[in-house]
């Protein structure tokens, strides 16, 4: 069997946000040029997101991400709700402690002296 010839996509990598979490941007003339080597791309698990007149329209990546699925995805999918609670306990109650009141004394006062 052959081996694959190698193809060169060119891309900008992404400004801002994104730039961190290491997605680049192809544009969809690039894509439409290159889409094999854009999906093979995605299939390794690269995240690439397709711009249309500078626009980030779409995102290409994997079917399953190499972490599997996190609970964002889960939460984008609708399966799941973001983490919250409705019971919280009550708030402490705060204990009066006079403006004047120095660190030194009151640590006295806790140490017994």
């Amino acid at each position: 069997m052959r081996p694959l010839a190698t193809r060169h996509v060119y891309t900008r990598a992404t400004r801002g946000p994104l730039a961190s979490v290491g997605m680049e941007h192809v544009g969809i003339r690039e894509l439409r040029n290159n889409v094999a080597a854009v999906v093979r791309r995605a299939a390794g698990g690269e995240r690439i997101v397709v711009t249309v007149d500078g626009v980030a329209t779409a995102q290409l990546g994997p079917l399953t991400p190499d972490g599997g699925v996190t609970l964002d995805d889960l939460v984008a999918a609708g399966l799941a709700l973001p983490p919250g609670r409705g019971d919280h306990p009550p708030a402490a109650e705060l204990e009066d402690v006079p403006v004047d009141a120095r660190p030194d004394r009151i640590l006295d006062e806790l140490r017994g002296s």
